[in-house]
């Protein structure tokens, strides 16, 4: 935003430095910093005309795309498979009502963008790169909107601002992480109400009784209005850190007017209900359904105000020196006593007062600058409970709203000082803007690579901050399930040696020592996981495993009938228990514990498997038949389904179907000796003994050593 000149104090009036419809001011300068080609007219201008306009937004397309290129390289990460991967609301048209009707039914209750998702899958499964390029398009489409509303509040470089903010190396964690669609698709519909309010109220025009009186008389303007709270509601059905737009509308009419309006200001109303509403549905929802809640978030109102300050100049140093980038930041250690941690929330305070009492000389844009970052970033500065404040105070997507006018505030300031200094030589000045956006698009595309993989991400994360417990922990879990046990529990040390109170980390060392063969060692993990913290399903999962390593059957049955109480949808311990009922050839009861895993994870394998045989055991032939085809619609040149299914069909003497199932193998698998003696077998029981013979020779030929 650019510093209003004091001796024009009022934007947008007929002898004011404001833009005209175009874009252009009353000097002959677009708003973006470029020079027009020519004296205004009466004609309709071409300034900038469609072709500019058009090359303009190609470039903003362009320019993300290519910066972002290596996403398309990049898989799911974490949280992705709860977002995605996981998520079985995104398989069907029930899925969908329930991303809208069940509150509890996804991570979070954000349906517009778990609908986004539903429709990308049935678009294209589980394949990485329609996720990134949706997010990559969608965070294009941000930039072109924030040039267009630059525009209209004429900031100078308007155009510049947007393209920084397109490949701005701190945004790469809001693009690249698939599960932060949240941030693109809010952020979108966010700049969508902002355009639409313009048009509804465009307050960068002088306030006078006229103007209020034709608003009021303009019907277009109402359907504006009702388009811009339709658009806010959607950017809150996507993420509800947009409930601050209203505050910010607020920001902005004061800084364009120099004033608030109290009777026009009222048409905000509706909005600022909308988006308490929101606000609170979400804090509830943070604190009793994502977990917000415990000894991590036993913060002082004062030590809140610490972390507020300090994460202040923190965001605004990553913006203006975007280098050391991590997932996972260290986490303060916030600390009363502590004299210089005041500095960072007095030295907030004291700049917006310093800016407050320079507005008569400076202009009123920097200090609305200023308000509006930090009251955007409000619901993340520690006064609310969110879940990542256990890993860290900070996080880079945090920022991803509240950049913009930090970002369109150093670009204003900087076009306007080259602007005086390079007045004879604008050649430089054009040079010092690619050499920008170069460098910005390099450390961009530099950035995304670590966002190829779980791996990746956390060495990454290690490698910048080695306290971070998180990465610790999940690069153990990753090497553990790998089998590489050495390096897996020199991280999962380190992460409980971190924080001692992580039960993940215990549970985990649990794991690496059921995985190295040491059942007493992994015994004593897991019933410590299970004193710090009694309701934790995987804790008492694995401590019924040792029982079971042991032999004691009974109390492993105990563990894990509390496991699923305490979490119903844990499959491990559900189908721990269906393997114990299995031992018991108690087949009813495993049936149970079975059909409830596949209703919450219809994809899970193992669980297919196991109900299949236990289906057939009882002799539910058509039941397990069904499972069978649901698991070859998804896998269907699996030989081990194929053959399943053809000795399911054989034992329904449906011989003719399973004979095409058998046929079906030796496509894939030509020779197979094991389907060649069922095609023999199927043959010989519908009469065709020349058949039969015959792949009953190619058996025996695949069978030397049974011949002599």
């Amino acid at each position: 935003m650019e510093p209003n000149q004091p001796h024009h104090p009022q934007v947008g009036g007929p002898h004011s430095d404001g833009p005209h419809s175009d874009g252009t001011q009353s000097d002959g300068t677009q708003s973006d910093g470029t020079q027009s080609d020519g004296p205004q007219s009466d004609q309709p201008s071409l300034h900038p005309s469609r072709l500019r306009n058009l090359v303009r937004t190609s470039i903003l397309l362009i320019a993300t795309c290519v910066a972002y290129i290596p996403a398309l390289q990049c898989g799911f990460i974490w949280d992705d498979d709860d977002y995605v991967v996981k998520n079985q609301t995104l398989r069907d048209l029930a899925g969908l009502k329930s991303i809208w009707f069940d509150l509890a039914a996804t991570p979070q209750y954000y349906p517009l963008v778990h609908s986004s998702f539903w429709f990308e899958y049935q678009c294209w499964g589980l394949n990485p790169i329609g996720y990134h390029v949706t997010n990559i398009l969608i965070h294009a489409i941000n930039a072109i909107l924030i040039w267009q509303i630059l525009l209209r509040l004429a900031v100078p470089a308007a155009w510049l601002a947007a393209l920084v903010f397109a490949i701005h190396p701190v945004h790469v964690e809001s693009v690249a992480w698939i599960t932060e669609r949240k941030n693109v698709l809010s952020g979108m519909f966010y700049l969508f109400a902002v355009i639409s309010f313009l048009r509804f109220w465009n307050f960068t025009e002088p306030v006078d009784a006229k103007t209020i009186e034709s608003h009021a008389l303009n019907s277009q303007r109402w359907f504006w209005f009702v388009v811009a709270h339709l658009c806010f509601i959607a950017a809150l059905l996507s993420k509800t850190v947009t409930a601050t737009l209203p505050a910010v509308l607020l920001v902005l009419v004061w800084w364009k007017q120099g004033q608030i309006p109290i009777k026009k200001s009222l048409c905000l109303l509706p909005m600022l209900i909308i988006g308490i509403a929101f606000g609170l549905v979400t804090v509830w929802l943070e604190k009793y359904h994502v977990g917000a809640t415990g000894m991590d978030w036993e913060l002082s109102f004062l030590e809140r105000c610490l972390i507020a300050g300090r994460a202040l100049w923190f965001y605004a140093a990553k913006l203006v020196w975007p280098t050391n980038l991590i997932f996972t930041y260290p986490r303060w250690e916030i600390d009363t006593e502590q004299w210089w941690q005041l500095l960072y929330p007095l030295a907030a305070i004291a700049l917006m007062i310093a800016l407050w009492m320079k507005r008569a000389s400076i202009g009123r844009g920097p200090l609305a600058a200023v308000l509006i970052f930090s009251g955007t970033l409000f619901p993340a500065l520690g006064f609310l409970d969110v879940y990542p404040m256990r890993f860290s105070y900070v996080a880079d997507h945090f920022q991803y709203l509240a950049s913009i006018a930090i970002i369109s505030l150093g670009i204003a300031t900087a076009s306007i000082g080259a602007n005086k200094i390079f007045i004879e030589s604008p050649h430089l000045m054009k040079l010092g803007a690619v050499v920008l956006v170069v460098g910005l698009m390099i450390l961009t595309a530099l950035q995304t690579r670590i966002y190829e993989g779980l791996e990746p991400l956390w060495r990454d994360t290690l490698a910048k901050n080695p306290t971070s417990f998180l990465a610790h922990n999940n690069l153990g879990a990753i090497l553990t399930r790998r089998g590489e046990f050495a390096e897996a529990e020199q991280h999962i040390r380190e992460a409980m040696e971190i924080k001692p109170d992580f039960v993940d980390s215990v549970v985990n060392m649990g794991k690496i020592k059921e995985g190295q063969g040491d059942i007493d060692g992994a015994y004593k993990y897991y019933l410590q996981a299970t004193q710090m913290n009694s309701t934790y399903a995987p804790a008492l999962n694995g401590l019924g495993a040792m029982y079971g390593a042991k032999g004691d059957l009974r109390a492993a049955e105990a563990k894990f009938k509390e496991a699923v109480r305490c979490d119903p949808r844990y499959a491990s311990a559900r189908m721990n228990l269906a393997t114990i009922y299995l031992s018991r050839q108690e087949n009813e009861a495993a049936i149970e514990q079975l059909e409830s895993v596949i209703k919450d994870q219809p994809d899970l394998r193992a669980a297919q498997d196991s109900l299949v045989q236990a289906y057939a055991t009882i002799g539910k032939f058509d039941a397990a038949s069904e499972l069978l085809a649901t698991m070859l619609s998804q896998n269907a040149d699996d030989v081990n389904l194929l053959g399943s299914m053809g000795i399911m069909l054989a034992n329904q003497k449906k011989y003719v179907e399973a004979i095409s199932y058998f046929e079906r193998i030796l496509k894939l698998t030509p020779n197979l000796p094991e389907a060649l003696f069922s095609l023999a077998e199927m043959h010989r029981a519908v009469g065709e003994t020349e058949k039969a013979d015959e792949y009953m020779k190619a058996y025996e030929r695949q069978q030397p050593q049974a011949q002599n």
